[in-house]
This record gives C-alpha cells, sequence and structure tokens, in this order.
C-alpha cells in the first residue's frame, strides 16, 4: 500500500485540473458549435490526464538523476525523490503510461475518425507521439529541454494551443477549426506557463546548479513581472475572443474568476521561496474553473 501511495504521490494529481482545463474548454466551444461524440471526448480527457501524469513521473525521474531534487528543494518530496520509490519502479511506472497513452490516443483518434488509415488520423497520431516524446523529454534524455530555458514554448505549446483546438479538432472531425481559437488556446498557454514560472521561481536557489530556466536567466524580479505580463496576456486573450464572438451575456461568465487571479498575483509579488507553493495550485485551479466556466457559458448560450 505504501508503494502505491508513493506512486500516487509521484502522478501529482494536483495538477491534472491545469491539463484538463484546456482540453474541456476545447471539448465545450465545439460542443457549442456542433453535436460532438461523447465517447470522443471521454477518450479526449483520458488521453490527456494519462499524458500529463507521464510527464509528471518523467519530469521526477529526470531531476533525481541529475541530481537537480536534493533534501534542500523548495517544493515538495514525492515517491521518488522521497526514497519511497527506487528508479526501477519509476521506469515501470512511466512505461506503463506510455502504453496508456497510446491506446487511449489511439482510440480516440479512431473514434473520432472512424479509421486509422488516412491522412488526418495519420497525422494526429503522429502529434501524439509529439506529445509522448515531449512530456518526456523535459528533464529525460541527454539533452532535456526543460534544462535549457525551453520549457515555457513546450508548455505553451502543448498545454495550450494543442489542449484547446486539438480538442475542438477531434471533436469536430478536423471539420469545424477556426482562427479564433487561437486565442482561448494562447490564454490557456499564458496561464500554463505561468505555472511553470512560479514554480521556477520557487526553485531557483535549488536549480542554479545544474539547471537553466527563464526564471533563473530573468532574476526573481523581472521572473514576477514575466508572471504578471504571462496573466495580462492571457486574460487579453480571452477578451478579444469574447468580442469576436456573437454577443451574449454568458459568453463572460469566465469574468467571475479575476478575483483569483488578483489573489494570485498579489501572492508571487510578496512571497518568495517555498512560501510560493499555495500560488501554483490556485493558479492551476483558477485557470480550470476559467475554462470550465468560458465552456459553459457559450454552451448555455444555446438554451
Amino acid at each position: 500500500m505504501s508503494k502505491i501511495s508513493a506512486a500516487v504521490k509521484s502522478m501529482r494529481l494536483r495538477t491534472l485540473p491545469l491539463s484538463t482545463g484546456g482540453v474541456l474548454l476545447g471539448i465545450l466551444l465545439a460542443t457549442a458549435d456542433w453535436r460532438i461524440d461523447l465517447w470522443t471526448a471521454v477518450l479526449i480527457v483520458l488521453t490527456t490526464v494519462c499524458l500529463q501524469i507521464l510527464s509528471n513521473l518523467s519530469n521526477e525521474l529526470g531531476d533525481v538523476l541529475r541530481g537537480t531534487d536534493t533534501p534542500d528543494r523548495q517544493g515538495p518530496m514525492y515517491g521518488l525523490n522521497g526514497g519511497e520509490l527506487t528508479v526501477g519502479q519509476m521506469k515501470g511506472l512511466i512505461a506503463a503510461f506510455v502504453v496508456l497513452c497510446v491506446v487511449f490516443g489511439t482510440l480516440m483518434t479512431w473514434r473520432a475518425f472512424g479509421t486509422l488509415f488516412a491522412l488526418t488520423p495519420v497525422l494526429l497520431l503522429m502529434l501524439g507521439a509529439g506529445a509522448i516524446m515531449a512530456a518526456m523529454k523535459y528533464t529525460l534524455g541527454r539533452n532535456p529541454y526543460g534544462y535549457r530555458a525551453k520549457g515555457d514554448f513546450y508548455v505553451f505549446l502543448f498545454f495550450g494551443l494543442v489542449a484547446v483546438m486539438g480538442a475542438y479538432f477531434v471533436c469536430t472531425a478536423g471539420a469545424g477549426l477556426h482562427w479564433k481559437l487561437l486565442l482561448p488556446g494562447s490564454a490557456v498557454g499564458f496561464f500554463s506557463v505561468g505555472v511553470l514560472n512560479v514554480n521556477n521561481i520557487r526553485d531557483m536557489e535549488s536549480d542554479a546548479a545544474n539547471r537553466v530556466t527563464v526564471a533563473i536567466k530573468l532574476g526573481e524580479h523581472k521572473a514576477k513581472l514575466y508572471q504578471t505580463v504571462l496573466i495580462c496576456l492571457g486574460w487579453a486573450c480571452m477578451v478579444t475572443y469574447c468580442l469576436l464572438c456573437w454577443p451574449s451575456i454568458w459568453h463572460w461568465l469566465w469574468v467571475i474568476t479575476l478575483p483569483l487571479y488578483i489573489l494570485h498575483l498579489r501572492g508571487v509579488w510578496t512571497r518568495s521561496g517555498r512560501a510560493l507553493d499555495p500560488m501554483l495550485p490556485l493558479l492551476v485551479m483558477s485557470t480550470f474553473a476559467l475554462c470550465l466556466l468560458m465552456g459553459l457559458g457559450f454552451c448555455m448560450y444555446l438554451f
């Protein structure tokens, strides 16, 4: 039982609302525009959850193998870096979630398109393979991009654009994708990069020895300015999207999350080190709530 508990800790389930928020927004926006298949939506969410857990497990293994995670780290301890799991057990978990990603991703593609042997499904499966590699290569491998200050770009791409636009694309079998979706996709991407940035600000001291992040390059003060810009850009994208769409008061339901973002930024500017840790789940849950409320608001316009 202790091994199971340690494995669950390493999965970092508190991060799941961030990855699922973007795909739920894409699914709900597709629901507002098209008649979608429920099982396709369920498989999208399952694939996303497995990819997020795969990323979390790979991240922990990579940090431990490179000596980045030590008892002095500012963030919480998990199964491997806490000594409850072995490297071999962690590799087994990672392999299991790679298999789950492949299985759910393949079923999702087949359900959405009715075949795996056409150009669009093949391209989608290739994108899925890229997502699996990106999830693992953040801290694993010979030249992990998370150690070269490139994590922000990949988080923006996969947690934002791919999550929102990819979910919409799959739900509509490729028929309904439009350029305006770049705005909510970018917004979720900016908020997701914000989560990574706060994590990196918190861990600047322990990361400095063998890791380069955007926060380390900028320094703490400028990294907090960067955080403020990310949140403001996210909100600007959401506002612009709603203004471009057919006007309805329900489209603005998500605005009620504004106090949570203000509270987050206040915490970022008044805290440092380990004290920043609560700002991570706050931003994660704020973004999940914003995505859910925006999607539901667009669906409410149908009734």
